[in-house]
């Protein structure tokens, strides 16, 4: 967490082409999110979650910081009326974790706190070499409660998740690969072009297959299996509507790649 100075205009700039969307985060020194930033972002990724053309959304930031957490300026007036204005943060994660399409956190810089639980609730994270990634609350006398304290022990265990929030490990980026905390390190020079790989990658990909795959999963992770299994057959019954299983059933008798829609 850190402390921006006052500004009445935070930055969120969406740009899209060839059916993915950048969504990057500028608000100087280190992007760290006040109630104006939440609703600006609320904005910016509510139509992108539904936009057909879209089936592939990147999340990142600018300059040294992906996300420095929220703004101390704002915390530090310990009110219910604050932790109310900032807890729309959560639903900022909450529409990446449910989008109907992948999203990539391209951690181009230090994700710290509340900018690690945004991380959290994409589906693949990236992170360029110089990075530090790590949930340093504790040192505050808080917690993460922008859903780290509930999605880093689904993603890594209750014992390793409760050690790493409670000593406040800021993680260099190969560490974080190598307890499964982030998915691909990348060196700082290469990380643009490998980001733009992977979101063409997924973007060709059957988009609406995996919104799809992204629900069940979600839906079916706390049932018991039997209720899960009908959560799943729901779902296939639902895929072979789409053109796009009809697409790739069809190329692959035909013997040549797929071209997928998301439809």
């Amino acid at each position: 967490m850190t402390s921006n100075p006052p500004t009445t205009a935070p930055r969120v700039r969406v740009s899209i082409s060839d059916a993915v969307a950048t969504v990057r985060i500028d608000r100087p020194p280190a992007n760290a999110f006040d109630p104006a930033l939440i609703t600006e972002l609320l904005g910016a990724l509510e139509p992108l979650r539904t936009d057909p053309d879209v089936r592939c959304i990147v999340i990142r930031g600018t300059g040294r910081f992906f996300v420095a957490g929220a703004d101390i300026a704002v915390m530090r007036e310990l009110t219910e009326q604050t932790q109310h204005a900032m807890r729309p943060w959560v639903e900022v994660a909450r529409l990446l974790e449910t989008a109907p399409k992948p999203v990539l956190a391209a951690i181009n810089g230090h994700a710290l706190g509340g900018g690690a639980e945004l991380a959290l609730a994409c589906d693949m994270r990236v992170m360029t070499s110089s990075a530090t990634i790590g949930f340093p609350e504790m040192g505050l006398g808080l917690f993460p409660g922008a859903g780290g304290s509930q999605r880093l022990p689904r993603l890594l265990g209750a014992h390793r998740a409760k050690l790493l929030m409670i000593n406040g490990d800021r993680l260099p980026a190969e560490r974080a690969l190598r307890i499964g905390l982030v998915d691909e390190v990348v060196p700082d020079a290469e990380f643009d072009s490998r980001i733009a790989e992977l979101a063409r990658s997924f973007a060709a990909k059957p988009t609406r297959t995996i919104g799809l795959l992204k629900r069940i999963v979600e839906q079916g992770r706390e049932l018991p299996i039997e209720q899960a299994l009908d959560v799943e057959f729901t779902a296939v019954l639902e895929l072979i509507t789409t053109a796009d299983t009809a697409e790739g059933l069809q190329a692959f008798l035909d013997k040549r790649a797929p071209l997928f829609t998301g439809r």
